[in-house]
């Protein structure tokens, strides 16, 4: 499929979604969010793709939020209606492989929100992140309510939403709103490599520990075990688990294939 507003490609496994709207500073508008739909569904069906990395073009913006230009004119009612059916953030949160954002600059409102709904954040020394919606006299509507919470604590969720003040890379990693902070000229390399290494792993396994990591802010505690029993059960219905268990025995690489 031909795409206007992001770029995909797929090599080794590894699929990378760029948001392609630099002279936007590859903002989120109606048309751009229709084709990351297009795009997940796609790379859901795919078997070449074990790992996606979500990234934005350029060197200034990983996505500096939602086209605000959209927004004027709408009334609550016509607001509503635009959220119904399929959103981005929960696609991506459900997208059954693991997803890395690589955030390579400004990381703000819907395209922080973005990020949150990934598995893994990466960053670049030099991207700042922020829910500023607030000095629009809104607030996050993506999930930012909810998911930033649950990574970060009610407190510093609060202060960030309640101020829409930006904060750099580093701070995002000691908050654990990141996972690590590279150089930029490293960011990819680093990105990459660990894309890497997790698509080397069974592709049955990587979908069941996604889920039931999941599970853990979704379920109480027992709840959340009952499932974890479950998925670790399914496992050894798979050729992965006899693949996995015969070459460590051998004392060799497992050649996972899915199945």
């Amino acid at each position: 499929m031909v795409y206007q507003n992001i770029l995909l490609e797929t090599n080794e496994r590894i699929s990378t979604l760029t948001i392609n709207r630099p002279d936007k500073r590859n903002a989120l508008n109606q048309a751009t969010r229709d084709e990351i739909l297009q795009a997940l569904n796609s790379l859901n069906r795919s078997a070449e793709t074990r790992v996606l990395i979500v990234t934005g073009a350029g060197d200034k913006a990983f996505i500096a939020g939602a086209d605000i230009g959209e927004f004027e004119g709408r009334t609550a009612l016509t607001q509503r209606e635009s959220m119904k059916g399929s959103r981005i953030f929960d696609a991506l949160e459900d997208f059954p492989k693991p997803v890395i954002a690589m955030i390579n600059g400004f990381c703000l409102g819907g395209g922080m929100e973005l990020a949150l709904a990934c598995d893994i954040r990466i960053a670049s020394d030099g991207a700042k992140l922020g829910q500023p919606e607030i000095n629009l006299g809104i607030i996050p509507g993506g999930g930012g309510t909810q998911r930033l919470t649950r990574l970060v604590g009610e407190g510093k969720a609060m202060e960030l939403i309640l101020t829409g003040d930006l904060i750099d890379a580093v701070e995002a990693k000691a908050i654990g709103l990141v996972n690590d902070v590279v150089p930029a000229r490293e960011l990819q390399d680093r990105v990459r490599g660990l894309a890497g290494r997790i698509a080397e792993k069974s592709p049955i396994a990587l979908r069941m520990a996604k889920e039931a990591v999941k599970t853990a802010s979704r379920l109480n505690l027992r709840e959340g075990l009952d499932r974890e029993t479950d998925l670790f059960s399914l496992t050894f219905a798979s050729e992965d688990k006899t693949e996995g268990v015969r070459a460590f025995l051998e004392k060799r690489k497992p050649d996972f294939k899915g199945r």
